[in-house]
């Protein structure tokens, strides 16, 4: 695996910690920015929406810009933004800091898949997307807890100021150690002195209704486990019963079982993309509906919440692989992706909260498991062209997972509007879409 992709997988880290550090450090940042802890929590709103609705658009400004270059350009934006908040004097300037960093995070995020897929061979790619994307899972393992702890010992700035000094280094990192890329001529804007075609090269992706229908499933995937981690804490004191000093402990548990998650997806992410998906979505569905019939039972309430981290958000890197194979594996298509994802957040985040209030606490849980449902039923395509492809005589001895994404998953060919784009590579061409790495 190239050292990039580690190095990317730092910068995810950083970005991911600014993310969550807010939920743990609600009442300190309530009383020193003078304001309710609702409206600390309307910043890890305001934090998500920018992710979700400005992410693509900065992404697209940068469009002509090399890779490599445009992750410094976005470290950069988002340090601007984090150190904002490090000396943000009241709420409205905490806003707008938090409004900035999520938008650079998203495209943050966009840009280094697509360089997952530039660094590496078509084979490895949900492997190499799977390393970066532990800079997520981590985020939630370490970067919260850590984060909580300074904040608690030195004040919420000081948390701030440590996220500054983490985002530095691994913007230094990135400079030193991430190789420029150099495609082949797609039209997608490098290589290319007509921005305007390297635009409508990026949109053309977006006319395949298949495209939407896939993004719509990384929707309801991560929806469907973000409708309970974001109710954990109250969930296991109120109706399992645990201490909330057990609570950091449990959550540091899950967060472990989400790398472990992670990284056994990524080991078959590539060659079995729909299949692990629908694997996920099952037992996320039976862990989900599970938790909202046993979670007064501890032991089991334990078990069934270890295994959504295993299931859950650990479906990045087959989404990921499924997108970029019905799509592209550009910048773009990639923002938008976690655009989608983002939403799924939001819908979890926005719909149980108002369940609660009606139904209690258990509401999110089932909320949860209706999600997952839905995520099945956007499968249901797939799994058809996954079964004929293993019944065509045209194809017999050759990779069902393969053959569907090779002859199914493609992009239609009026989503291309200009017949130069390179579509991207499958297995079988990849020898001819290798790119150029420069030193």
């Amino acid at each position: 695996m190239p050292r990039a992709v580690y190095l990317l997988a730092l910068g995810i880290f950083a970005m991911v910690t600014s993310e969550f550090v807010v939920a743990g450090l609600m009442p300190q940042m309530a009383d020193g920015l003078d304001a309710t802890i609702p409206e600390i929590g309307y910043l890890i709103t305001a934090f998500a929406a920018a992710m979700a609705f400005g992410g693509p658009f900065l992404t697209i400004a940068l469009l002509k810009t090399r890779q490599k270059s445009a992750l410094l350009v976005l470290f950069g934006i988002f340090l601007a933004g984090n150190v904002l908040a490090a000396l943000a004097p009241d709420y409205r300037t905490m806003l707008v800091a938090r409004v900035i960093t999520g938008i650079a995070s998203q495209a943050f995020f966009g840009v280094s898949i697509s360089m997952c897929a530039e660094l590496t061979r078509p084979d490895v790619r949900g492997r190499a997307i799977a390393v970066a994307l532990n800079g997520l899972m981590l985020g939630t393992l370490l970067g919260l807890p850590l984060s909580t702890v300074i904040g608690e010992h030195l004040g919420w700035r000081a948390a701030f100021w440590a996220i500054t000094g983490l985002t530095v280094l691994a913007a230094l990192a990135t400079l030193a150690g991430v190789p420029r890329t150099e495609r082949a001529d797609d039209g997608s804007g490098e290589g290319s002195s007509d921005g305007a075609r390297g635009l409508r090269q990026e949109l053309g992706a977006f006319r395949s209704p298949r495209l939407w229908l896939t993004l719509t499933t990384s929707t309801f995937v991560i929806g469907a486990t973000f409708s309970a981690f974001s109710y954990l804490n109250p969930i296991l004191t109120e109706v399992t019963g645990f201490s909330t000093g057990a609570v950091p402990l449990l959550l540091i548990a899950y967060g472990a079982a989400t790398v472990i998650g992670n990284t056994a997806v990524g080991r078959f992410a590539d060659k079995h993309t729909v299949p692990v998906l629908l694997t996920g979505l099952l037992l996320n569905l039976a862990f989900l509906a599970g938790f909202a019939l046993f979670a007064q039972l501890s032991l089991a309430a334990v078990m069934l919440m270890m295994g959504i981290g295993l299931v859950g958000v650990t479906m990045n890197p087959a989404l990921v692989t499924r997108v970029q194979r019905t799509g592209n594996a550009r910048p773009l298509v990639n923002t938008v992706h976690s655009s989608f994802i983002t939403l799924g957040i939001i819908i979890a985040t926005s719909v149980g909260g108002p369940a609660i209030d009606t139904f209690g606490l258990r509401a999110p849980l089932w909320i949860g498991a209706a999600l997952a449902a839905l995520g099945l039923v956007t499968l249901l395509p797939d799994l058809k062209r996954l079964r004929e492809a293993r019944t065509t005589p045209e194809i017999a001895g050759v990779d069902p997972q393969i053959a569907t994404a090779a002859h199914s998953q493609a992009p239609e060919p009026t989503s291309t509007p200009e017949p130069t784009s390179t579509p991207t590579p499958t297995p079988a061409t990849a020898k001819e879409t290798t790119p150029r790495i420069e030193a």
